[in-house]
């Protein structure tokens, strides 16, 4: 199989970039090691009601205003979105369990969801681009330089898959394709390193959603959010779906991966009953309870994403932009220069792929024409 662009990762860089080539007609095909499409981007459904257009964001769940490339991406795709819930107080739980409810401001103000969940970006993008190009359970293993361009094997479902391409577009965590992908002749010990230092953003994180018949904590003045000293949430959210009768909390997770603690059945039995004494009895009997540990994720996170850190300095480095000029792009959210491991991230770091592959192909056209 012979490509123009090879595509590495299905989340919202890869699929935004397979859109932006196929509108400009550039051949691609793209390579998912998961069964899915998304990536870090999972929008379920309560199990209780799977039927249901109510779904729950247990990867990334908000944009800002200031953000336009997902803005003008939401405008393009007719999707709409609505304002983070935060009227009313804030709940914070000391480190010995004690409750407070008389914090009058809200952590999450001004933060905006997307209407269906995050992954209704992720179904647009579906939609737009040609399925035959995308190869599902396909894990890259090796890339090898070539006089024209790469030959990229992957191991796919019955067999290995080999195929050559102009370009390579890594899409996925860079510490993921440090320690996954082989490269003959080998990558130098700057990039590798380079690679290996940029954590993957939020890999570290696991996320339970509590689903209730009714938002009360509104009924009660609350906001949806809280912070706890105690454990094991520590920062919630209301999560309840736009419009809908139901309502929900989220919480990010603060035992540590690896943990006994940290195993669904455990984790959950413990967060209900603090959920209980943050935001009252009614907290104590969710219609269904959804969890996921990113950490737990082989294509996400590494050995070394699994402790949560603090937001990286993230961005393209020279040595990366070196090997783009020569046909190996990186293109995840953690390369992103304004806003490295968000959504927009994502999104930033397609933009500057698609310009140098697009003036690049512009280029090969003219000479072909020319000749």
């Amino acid at each position: 199989m012979h490509r123009v662009v090879a595509i590495v990762g299905g989340g919202l860089s890869g699929l935004s970039l397979a859109y932006q080539l196929e509108r400009e007609g550039i051949d691609y095909v793209l390579l998912e090691a998961r069964d899915r499409l998304g990536g870090r981007i999972v929008s379920e459904t309560s199990n209780k009601n799977p039927n249901s257009d109510e779904r729950y964001d247990l990867g990334p769940a908000w944009i800002w205003p200031g953000q336009p490339r997902i803005a003008s991406l939401i405008s393009e795709f007719d999707l709409s979105v609505f304002e983070q819930y935060s009227k009313g107080r804030l709940v914070y739980q000391e480190a010995d369990g004690s409750v407070r409810r008389d914090f009058n401001f809200s952590t999450m103000a001004g933060s905006l969801r997307i209407v269906g969940g995050v992954a209704s970006l992720i179904d647009t993008l579906c939609t737009r681009i040609d399925e035959t190009r995308i190869l599902l359970s396909h894990a890259v293993t090796r890339i090898s330089r070539t006089k024209d361009g790469f030959t990229i094997f992957a191991k796919g479902p019955k067999e290995e898959v080999t195929l050559n391409a102009r370009w390579v577009v890594q899409a996925v965590p860079p510490r993921i394709v440090a320690r996954t992908i082989s490269f003959d002749p080998p990558l130098s010990n700057d990039v590798l390193n380079t690679l290996d230092a940029m954590p993957t953003w939020m890999s570290g994180q696991a996320k339970l959603i509590a689903i209730y018949e009714k938002p009360f904590w509104r009924e009660m003045g609350l906001s949806g959010d809280g912070i706890s000293r105690s454990g094991p949430l520590m920062e919630i959210h209301d999560a309840s779906p736009h419009g809908a009768k139901t309502g929900a909390l989220f919480g990010f997770v603060s035992v540590p991966s690896g943990s006994q603690a940290r195993e669904r059945s455990t984790l959950i039995n413990n967060a209900i009953p603090q959920l209980e004494a943050m935001f009252g009895a009614q907290a104590s009997n969710p219609v269904d309870v959804l969890f996921k540990d990113w950490a737990n994720e082989c294509f996400t996170a590494s050995n070394d994403d699994k402790a949560s850190v603090q937001h990286p300095l993230y961005g393209r480095s020279t040595v990366l932009a070196q090997l783009a000029n020569k046909g190996l792009i990186f293109s995840s959210a953690e390369i992103g220069t304004q806003f490295g491991g968000l959504l927009e991230g994502a999104l930033e770091a397609v933009e500057g792929s698609m310009l140098l592959i697009s003036q690049s192909e512009r280029l090969v056209r003219r000479h072909t024409l020319v000749r």
